[in-house]
């Protein structure tokens, strides 16, 4: 169990941890020099039933905040420290909201130096106590007197920490690897060491993960986890990973950063979020007001965007965008805290809903009811959800970052919930099965209209009918349909076009004749046709009329014009491609002389062909040699029939 400090200056933090510990955690010098915390402290107590208490001592100081900060996210429980003599103190009603903002709900009240004071005194500062808990995240906490000089009561509070440690349980270890990261130092002879809390997940020394948001991969060469020895890290504990990576040094890393698994490093310049202000803030919070963003470790400036009001009024709450300087890690239910412009005052703080907020449209009223769907706490209910209300689908991968999702509650997930896939497998969209049908149908009908409009014209290629669908699909959204419908053959290949399924466009009358003698030429030559001018002279035609011809019988999809001066059947483009995919199967790799060899059409052709398959996306040239990157039948549809 993490347990962090909280309370004003001077009433007597560190030396209660150092009762319970024996551990100074005033490390610094200038800590010792001025007698206050300054940064971060921490100590560790191994208990009865085998387990070790972390401790987070945090300044109190209202100029150390930002320290303060660092320390109490993705803690399980807060010991609230205040004084008998001085009670209640501005930097402990501060540090009382900041605990309340981030939700740490478990919880007790330390009254230290009751050694300073009478009974009488001691009652007041009880009730003192009561009343600036009410209405907050320790409302109903123990309230333990206690003194770190005497002693007296220090067996009390070790006992409580002990029994709360038993009541809490273990977290439950699930998503990836999270460490926060709040310390970086070198150990001679190690090398390099970061420690934090562990947010979520579990690590192995031997494991490879990312130095975000730097996106650095290291090695965890080594674990102290609860400052022992050991294999693991999991989340709940403090753990010091000693690492290395390339050329990596201290400089390199920073308080804020984090140590987490490749899966969930996604640094985002902002993110959605539900914010809650503070009932003693003096006005409302306006839209775009600039303010500092405590996360994790971590301190960004930033601006609030309200999305559903001009302002959220002190006490209230509302949904809202924050966007950032920089780039930080943050995922889903993350608790930050938000401090003003000056970083002077706390005024208010939530929990991540979407890490991926848009920067265009956040206040639209799709864009709201995806933060209610999200809202929700059960990520199969709200997959299911936003598939409903999704016509253009859910980017998978987001989500599945958003809410840490290991590899395996991923694919759970997607076994579970109904849906149709699309796109490519490391970048997947999600649609439900009704609204993947319904684009299917839409596409159909533009189709329909399409040969209405333009019977002697072939159907819109690729990118032409993308523009004409009446809603913009995303590209791998469309392709996923595209590739639905011409498996279905409800959407067939007309050359370098789509049209449906028995639709022919006419020739006019003299393009007709023209056709008749051309046709059994190209049949001849079918894949070695001669070039235009060979052709004209063949057919005893002008070659610049011919090749105007055939330019217009392309776009008709009666030829393929694989070369400036060089058209072919589609048949025999479906041929030719039926060699090169058997070239490249099992993505093996081919040169302009295998397939010259194995279709036995001559060099020039043979580069024109691979040329013109380059173009069409079915293949890729790297250096002298080529892959297959899609099916022929993919590319070209059924050319043959």
């Amino acid at each position: 169990m993490i347990i962090a400090t909280a309370g004003h200056i001077d009433h007597g933090k560190t030396a209660l941890v150092q009762a319970l510990t024996g551990v100074d955690t005033d490390r610094l010098p200038e800590e010792k020099k001025r007698g206050m915390s300054i940064d971060l402290g921490f100590a560790y107590q191994p208990i009865t039933n085998g387990k070790t208490l972390g401790f987070v001592d945090v300044p109190g100081h209202e100029r150390f905040i930002r320290n303060m900060l660092a320390g109490v996210t993705g803690i399980d429980y807060a010991m609230l420290i205040i004084a008998a003599d001085d009670g209640p103190m501005p930097q402990t009603v501060e540090h009382l909201a900041i605990l309340d903002l981030l939700g740490v709900s478990e919880g007790i009240v330390a009254l230290t130096k009751i050694d300073r004071v009478e009974p009488e005194r001691l009652a007041e500062a009880k009730d003192e106590i009561e009343n600036i808990l009410a209405d907050t995240c320790l409302e109903g906490a123990d309230i333990l007197p206690v003194s770190a000089i005497t002693g007296d009561g220090v067996e009390d509070v070790r006992d409580h920490l002990e029994a709360m440690s038993e009541l809490l349980g273990e977290r439950v270890l699930i998503g990836n690897f999270r460490l926060a990261i709040d310390r970086c130092f070198t150990v001679p002879g190690a090398g390099l060491v970061v420690t934090g809390g562990v947010f979520s997940g579990k690590v192995t020394v031997g494991d490879q993960l990312i130095l975000s948001p730097q996106g650095t991969s290291v090695r965890v060469r080594g674990i102290h986890a609860q400052n022992q020895e050991s294999e693991t890290g999991v989340v709940g504990q403090r753990c010091a990973a000693n690492i290395t990576g390339g050329d990596l040094n201290k400089t390199d890393v920073h308080r804020g950063d984090w140590l987490l698994a490749e899966k969930v490093h996604d640094p985002v310049p902002r993110f959605d979020a539900r914010l809650r202000v503070l009932p003693s803030e003096g006005r409302p919070l306006k839209h775009w007001t600039p303010v500092h963003v405590h996360l994790g470790a971590a301190e960004v400036p930033g601006r609030v965007a309200v999305l559903e009001e001009k302002f959220i009024a002190p006490g209230e709450s509302g949904l809202v965008q924050i966007v950032l300087d920089r780039r930080i890690g943050a995922l889903r239910n993350d608790g930050f805290v938000i401090r003003d412009q000056s970083a002077q005052r706390t005024i208010a703080g939530g929990r991540i809903i979407d890490p991926f907020g848009p920067a265009r449209g956040r206040a639209k009223s799709d864009r709201i009811a995806f933060l209610a769907a999200m809202s929700k706490t059960d990520a199969n209910e709200v997959l299911a959800q936003l598939l409903a209300q999704s016509p253009l689908g859910v980017d998978l991968a987001h989500f599945s970052v958003a809410w840490n999702l290991t590899p395996d509650d991923q694919a759970e997930l997607w076994e579970i919930v109904e849906m149709v896939k699309v796109g490519a497998d490391e970048n997947p969209i999600g649609l439900s099965p009704g609204h993947f049908a319904a684009l299917g149908s839409t596409t159909i009908d533009v189709m329909q209209g399409w040969h209405g409009n333009n019977p002697d014209r072939p159907g819109p290629g690729v990118d032409a009918l993308r523009r004409i669908l009446p809603n913009r699909l995303p590209l791998a959204v469309f392709e996923g349909v595209l590739r639905s419908l011409v498996s279905e053959k409800k959407i067939m290949h007309l050359g370098a076009n789509y049209c449906l399924p028995g639709f022919e466009p006419k020739l006019a009358s003299k393009d007709a004749a023209m056709w008749k003698r051309v046709m059994p030429a190209l049949e001849n030559g079918y894949t070695k046709p001669p070039v235009v001018h060979a052709l004209a002279e063949e057919l005893s035609l002008d070659h610049r009329t011919l090749e105007k011809f055939l330019v217009r019988s392309a776009k008709l999809g009666l030829v393929c014009q694989v070369a400036k001066n060089r058209f072919l059947l589609p048949e025999a483009v479906l041929e030719l491609g039926d060699i090169v995919e058997a070239l490249g199967a099992n993505e093996n790799t081919f040169g302009v002389v295998e397939f010259r060899d194995r279709s036995n059409i001559g060099r020039n052709l043979a580069i024109e062909v691979l040329e013109f398959f380059d173009k069409s996306g079915f293949t890729w040239r790297t250096g002298d040699v080529r892959k297959v990157l899609k099916p022929v039948s993919e590319v070209f549809g059924e050319l043959a029939e």
